[in-house]
C-alpha cells in the first residue's frame, strides 16, 4: 500500500524570534497527491507553533499526543517534548509511526525525531522532511551571509531554495511565528 507523505520543513531561531514553515506537497510514491497541505499548526492560543513530516496520520496521531503532553506539563514544551519522546520508544504503536515533528515557541526550536529523540538543533536551524538538507543549507547560508533578514524571511528563502531543487517540495508556503 503506498503512503501519503508530507515533505519540507524548515524553522529558523533569528535575532531573538523564530520562524517555522512548510511547502505544502504531499506525495503518494513518486506522484504529487496534493499540493496545498497545511503542514503547520498553531498550538496553545498560537504560542507553541509545529511542523511535521512523513506519514500525515501517524503526524497527525504524534500532533494529538504531543498536545496532551503539553496539557499534562502545564505547557512546558521541551518537557512536553522529552515525554513524547519516552512514550514514543516505550509504546510498541508508537514506534512504528513514521513521522517527524519540529516545535517552536518564542524561546526554543526542537525537533522531535521518528526514533524517539529530542534535539536541540546546532546554529538555531531545525529542517525535517525530503527537502530537508536543501532547507538546512540554504539556513545556515543566509544566517551567516544575511543576518539583517528576519527568521520569517529566512524562512521563506530557505524553503523556496529546497522547492527549487527538491522534486518533492512546492512553493506553496505557509511560515508561522509563535505568539509572545
Amino acid at each position: 500500500m503506498t503512503k501519503i507523505r508530507s515533505t519540507t520543513v524548515c524553522g529558523i531561531f533569528h535575532n531573538g524570534e523564530v520562524a517555522l514553515g512548510a511547502d505544502g506537497q504531499a506525495t503518494m510514491d513518486k506522484h504529487i497527491a496534493k499540493s496545498n497541505v497545511k503542514k503547520i499548526r498553531k498550538l496553545l492560543d498560537g504560542k507553541i507553533v509545529t511542523g511535521f513530516a512523513g506519514s500525515t496520520a501517524d503526524a497527525f496521531t504524534l500532533l494529538e499526543r504531543f498536545e496532551e503532553k503539553l496539557n499534562a506539563y502545564q505547557s512546558n514544551m521541551k518537557r512536553a517534548a522529552i515525554e513524547l519522546a519516552k512514550d514514543w520508544r516505550k509504546d510498541q504503536y508508537l514506534r512504528k509511526l513514521e513521522a517527524m515533528m519540529v516545535v517552536a515557541n518564542k524561546d526554543e526550536l526542537l525537533i522531535i525525531s521518528g526514533t524517539g529523540d529530542v534535539l536541540e538543533p546546532d546554529n538555531q536551524i531545525a529542517a525535517i522532511g525530503s527537502g530537508s538538507m536543501y532547507a538546512h543549507a540554504a539556513a545556515l547560508a543566509l544566517k551567516k551571509h544575511a543576518p539583517h533578514l528576519s527568521a520569517e524571511e529566512m524562512v521563506r528563502e530557505a524553503l523556496n531554495i529546497a522547492a527549487d531543487i527538491c522534486i518533492y517540495t512546492n512553493h506553496n508556503l505557509i511560515i508561522e511565528t509563535p505568539a509572545k
